[in-house]
């Protein structure tokens, strides 16, 4: 899976937000809004990685049980399926 490459994260001040860009920015209307546990995951998918790839390097990074981390990244995932923003 991979970010597609028009949509971009944005850091302003204490907010991480993604926009669309180029072709996307005509049909994409709006902004998501990220915390810092997605941006972490953002940022993997910006470079490729599969789902169990993800689980990994966030289980690795934080404190926490897989199956917390399995929720949180197949509801992002699902998130931006839904808008089209990853390629598969």
């Amino acid at each position: 899976m991979k970010i597609k490459s028009d949509f971009i994260l944005r850091k302003m001040d204490d907010m991480c937000i993604v926009v669309a860009v180029g072709e996307s920015a005509k049909t994409f209307n709006g902004v998501i809004n990220l915390n810092s546990t997605a941006v972490f995951m953002w940022e993997k998918l910006s470079a490729g990685c599969t789902r169990q790839e993800l689980i990994d390097a966030l289980t690795g990074e934080y404190d926490v049980q897989e199956e917390v981390v399995e929720r949180d990244v197949d509801k992002l995932i699902d998130k931006l399926r839904a808008e089209n923003i990853i390629d598969e």
